[in-house]
């Protein structure tokens, strides 16, 4: 059968046009069985994720790839981006038993659909599809114990089954992501080198993988470990997100600065050792113009949004989690906070007039101190090491509570390419745990702790200035009184609030100088 071009004849004449494919397409397949196409592996879901990650793994492997999605328009869709990127080898199907007949075996089948029911959806739609020893990836930000139930019910049926962690966006997904894959061994050896054809590649390879870049994937554990990291990766994303933005509500409002000026503060700062995704980000979306035809000349995008920012559950699953652990994330848990309180748009409004406004940009920028943007760079980046403390923490003691066995300084690596929280001081972070694998806190590293003590004192100041002037700065603050307490020997805060809780409730203490030994007082003669 002759190549078949699908042209951009509006929507509906592409969805024709690729049935009438699939439809020749079948025909020369059983005319000609030997020459059917073999596809290295498939892609169900073709949205933005989805058809993106397609094209890269056509792109990397240079074989065939199958695509399947119910909407005929996204799989045309994905058609004609293969074709404008490179003629990639791909496959597009509407139909499920086409594109399994068209994998190889054993299969490799990804799943890019929306967490929850459509992924249990497309499970039962597939299971009597596949054979023993294929492989199923289920690629969403799942909760990981969803991920363990479905791996017991596919695994019964002699399938495998694989939550995978991804960061990247559709960027990423396209050019090289983060990926984080969890469940069996005999998955991963099927799944390793697809993978690592297609995620991210960072520089100076981690300890005991050899010399040069390596992929930013690895085999995380068994079981749901893979979308619980991932998960977390997201909590610390918020934490990073939120002492990012409100660097940017001093700039703008304190500082006085035009949106263009914070890009430039931003951009000063990405060259720097606070150098990541998320600041480079950050000044593109402060240089970015209004292009509303009803919006004034030169104006910010930025400044036309609305206040109140979504979430997606990762970030209110990792405070949980972290409860349950007993493990702190204050950091990350100012951050779901400050989402939260910026949905109260109404309510926010009322409470301006009553109380004041504190978002009134002064007429004439205040005369800050000097030094106050060195400052600034303290208090983000001995932040972000809280920030990176706290999320490593929560990792390990889940990894102990779930026998995960998790590798945090692995961790650290692939993060640092791919993904969303990629940064330069990374390093650090991985350097601490390839020196002590078993590192209870990241702050403990004599690096890191190094790093902090020097960056302290601007800290201090760069916090005592916004509040000092009613700029709510949540993560950073939290970040400070989170170092403040753990480096307290003596903590008379918890010694006061346990002498309440006998007080009041009965509950009892321990002495220091008799630990282990259960005390109570009568409180009142």
């Amino acid at each position: 059968m002759g190549r078949v071009v699908l042209l951009a004849a509006g929507a509906a004449g592409a969805a024709a046009l690729l049935l009438a494919y699939q439809r020749l397409k079948r025909r020369a397949a059983a005319e000609t069985p030997c020459c059917r196409t073999v596809s290295a592996v498939g892609v169900v879901g073709l949205g933005v994720m989805g058809s993106q990650l397609v094209l890269n793994f056509a792109e990397k492997l240079r074989r065939p790839v199958s695509g399947f999605d119910l909407d005929a328009q996204k799989a045309s869709a994905t058609i004609t981006l293969a074709a404008e990127q490179g003629a990639l080898p791909v496959e597009a199907f509407t139909d499920l038993q086409d594109f399994v007949a068209s994998l190889e075996r054993p299969r490799r089948v990804l799943l890019l659909v929306p967490a929850g029911r459509a992924v249990d959806a497309a499970i039962d739609s597939l299971l009597p599809l596949l054979s023993r020893g294929d492989v199923l990836v289920d690629m969403g930000n799942e909760w990981y114990e969803r991920t363990e139930e479905r791996h017991k019910r596919v695994c019964a049926a002699g399938i495998h089954y694989v939550g995978c962690g991804l960061s990247g966006g559709g960027e990423g997904a396209r050019r090289g992501p983060c990926l984080m894959p969890g469940g069996p061994p005999e998955a991963w050896q099927l799944l390793q080198p697809l993978l690592e054809s297609i995620a991210a590649r960072a520089g100076g390879a981690p300890s005991g993988s050899g010399a040069g870049s390596y992929p930013c994937v690895r085999h995380i554990g068994p079981g749901g470990s893979g979308h619980y990291v991932k998960m977390v990766h997201n909590g610390i994303e918020y934490g990073d997100m939120q002492l990012i933005a409100e660097a940017s509500l001093f700039c703008r409002g304190l500082a006085g600065m035009s949106a263009t000026e914070a890009a430039r503060v931003f951009s000063d700062l990405n060259e720097g050792p606070l150098e990541g995704f998320l600041m480079e980000t950050t000044a593109v979306v402060h240089r970015k113009r209004d292009t509303d035809p009803a919006a004034p000349e030169g104006a910010a995008l930025v400044d036309a949004i609305l206040d109140s920012c979504g979430s997606k559950g990762t970030g209110k699953w990792t405070i949980q989690q972290a409860a349950e652990l007993g493990v702190p994330s204050p950091t990350h848990a100012a951050a779901l906070e400050a989402r939260y309180l910026s949905s109260l748009t109404t309510q926010r409004k009322a409470a301006s007039a009553q109380l004041g406004d504190a978002s009134t940009v002064p007429d004439e920028a205040l005369a800050l101190p000097p030094g106050w943007q060195q400052d600034l760079e303290d208090a983000l980046l001995a932040s972000k090491l809280c920030s990176y403390a706290q999320g490593m923490a929560h990792l390990r003691a889940a990894s102990e509570v779930h026998n995960w066995k998790l590798r945090l300084a692995e961790l650290a690596a692939i993060w640092q390419g791919g993904c969303i929280i990629r940064a330069k001081v990374l390093h650090l972070v991985a350097e601490a745990f390839t020196k002590e694998p078993a590192l209870s806190n990241l702050l403990l590293d004599a690096a890191v702790a190094a790093e902090m003590r020097a960056r302290a004192p601007g800290w201090r100041r760069f916090v005592l200035l916004a509040l000092s002037n009613g700029i709510p700065i949540p993560a950073l603050s939290a970040s400070l009184a989170y170092y403040d307490s753990f480096r307290s020997s003596l903590l008379r805060s918890a010694q006061c609030i346990q002498a309440q809780r006998d007080c009041f409730g009965g509950h009892g203490f321990q002495r220091l100088d008799a630990p282990g030994k259960a005390m109570h007082a009568v409180w009142q003669a």
